[in-house]
């Protein structure tokens, strides 16, 4: 059976329309009306979260862990629909969206084991010295608490994973914090359908309804309008730099400023050191391509730049080259990408220094590889060369030495992540970048490519700025759930009275 859309917002409980409509923008097949949000809507959205934090803010770890899987269970019952109309709004394959829906399952049951084991609650206990001198000493006992109701915004690139149920608020769920969602434009559709998931596990589990609501459309006013709600404690944002930029000097201009966690993307270098390169040139520029055009290259985490010594250069550029000349047209996730795409292309063509190694024909939605060269010396004469382009587009930096290739990695802004491709003889050399490395880049990658990011207790995603606005937290993993806490210190109170103690 089709999922039809019905387009309405989900505000405590209660599905909502509104005569003022807008119209997705699907790849294929038909399009579908949406209702609207008003500031009226984020305003009542907001007060039915802090209503419910009351309650959900002081449930215990496993009423939350049953919550957290019952939506599991439920967005599994509902799969087919997903990935058709995931599909239809989207365009991305039948074997992504299942994949991406398995993550998204997945992170929801990993919070739930997560807080059941009780080490995120961090209890820190110093006994009282009652016959310290010169003063004696309280007893001290100090334990994370939720913080409140989070906004989040969904992502473009993952309708799933990063979007109504996606990490943000599997990990705001998992704090103890209620959750609004201003759904992305790319996929109300999706949105609407997981929305119904976790309207029914709150109904399943005896919640209060405000525990969890979705707007869906509006203009900036909206999106300003929830970030600067008295009632919002912190924002979850995955998305563009200048949206993300924006919403922050928002949170952060409010009379009572909140922490707003976004993650905004990088270039993601890869530095091949020589050795590599020599004995394994052909299998690093395949799997470069490979990783390059993974999704059309809509990953925040996608490896768009690479830094390899001139010396021994031409077989990776070669293979590199020759595995993309066989990538088809992809589909692209809306229009606004496509032409976003184009134009970073456009400014990545036309700067000092630039050669274009790969020529191809980018049009409507569709997108397909480009890819650049340029020298170290013209990398750090132009800032241009350093922003991401969202797409399939690479660039390689070549480099005359290895202290050219050190002062590019010295010059870079705050990555997700960065790469070394070496082997045994390029230890020393490896050993010297790392330290560049680590002030640059939430997590460092040996031989490998960074488009899949392990959802896990040691994984950061998250970097200095501007790939996130906070080099301190991580969107991905159980340490996620840290930037929804915070903690508070109890003198001489009975235990008793201290919760999940």
């Amino acid at each position: 059976m089709m999922f039809k859309p019905h387009g309405k917002h989900l505000i405590a409980g209660q599905w909502v329309d509104n005569v003022n409509k807008f119209k997705s923008a699907p790849a294929t097949g038909d399009a579908h009306d949406f209702s609207l949000a008003t500031l009226a809507h984020v305003d009542e959205a907001a007060k039915a979260a802090e209503k419910a934090f009351w309650t959900f803010g002081y449930s215990n770890a496993k009423q939350r862990a049953e919550f957290l899987n019952c939506i599991a269970d439920e967005i599994d019952l509902r799969a087919d629909a997903i990935t058709q109309i995931g599909n239809q709004e989207t365009g991305l394959p039948t074997a992504r969206l299942e994949g991406e829906r398995g993550r998204t399952i997945g992170q929801l049951r990993l919070f739930a084991s997560h807080i059941l084991k009780g080490d995120y609650l961090d209890r820190r206990h110093d006994t009282a010295l009652p016959d310290r001198e010169p003063l004696p000493r309280p007893d001290l006992k100090m334990i994370q608490r939720p913080i409140g109701p989070i906004a989040v915004f969904g992502a473009s690139n993952f309708p799933l994973a990063f979007s109504t149920a996606g990490g943000d608020t599997a990990s705001a769920f998992a704090a103890g914090c209620p959750v609004v969602v201003k759904g992305h434009n790319a996929h109300p559709g999706t949105g609407e359908i997981i929305a119904e998931a976790i309207h029914a596990a709150i109904k399943k589990c005896g919640l209060d309804a405000g525990v969890f609501s979705l707007i869906q459309g509006g203009d900036n006013a909206v999106g300003a309008a929830l970030v600067q709600h008295p009632l919002i404690n912190a924002v979850g944002f995955t998305g563009g730099h200048a949206g993300g930029r924006a919403l922050y000097d928002l949170c952060a201009s409010r009379p009572e400023p909140i922490p707003f966690f976004g993650e905004l993307g990088s270039v993601n270098p890869m530095f091949l050191l020589p050795d590599a390169v020599r004995t394994r040139a052909v299998e690093i520029g395949k799997g470069w391509a490979a990783s390059l055009i993974m999704g059309a290259g809509q990953f925040c985490t996608n490896p768009g730049v690479c830094v390899v010594l001139e010396e021994n250069s031409e077989l990776f550029i070669d293979a590199a080259i020759g595995a993309l000349k066989l990538v088809e047209p992809q589909v692209m996730l809306t229009d606004n990408i496509a032409g976003a795409y184009r134009n970073g292309r456009n400014k990545i063509a036309e700067a000092s220094g630039v050669q274009e190694i790969l020529t191809s024909t980018c049009d409507l939605r569709n997108a397909s590889p480009y890819l650049y060269k340029t020298t170290a010396k013209q990398w750090l004469e132009n800032e241009i060369l350093g922003e991401e382009v969202f797409g399939p587009l690479g660039l390689i930096v070549v480099a005359k030495d290895m202290d050219e290739m050190r002062a590019v990695a010295m010059s870079l802004q705050g990555q997700l992540t960065c790469t070394l491709h070496m082997d045994e003889g390029d230890l020393a050399f490896g050993a010297s970048l790392l330290p560049i490395l680590e002030r640059k880049a939430g997590r460092i990658l040996a031989n490998g490519f960074p488009t899949s990011v392990e959802v896990s207790d040691a994984m950061i995603h998250g970097g200095p700025y501007p790939a996130s606005t906070n080099f301190g937290a991580t969107s991905v993993g159980t340490l996620a759930i840290r930037r929804f806490l915070r903690p508070v210190c109890y003198q001489n109170m009975p235990e008793t009275l201290i919760r999940e103690w």
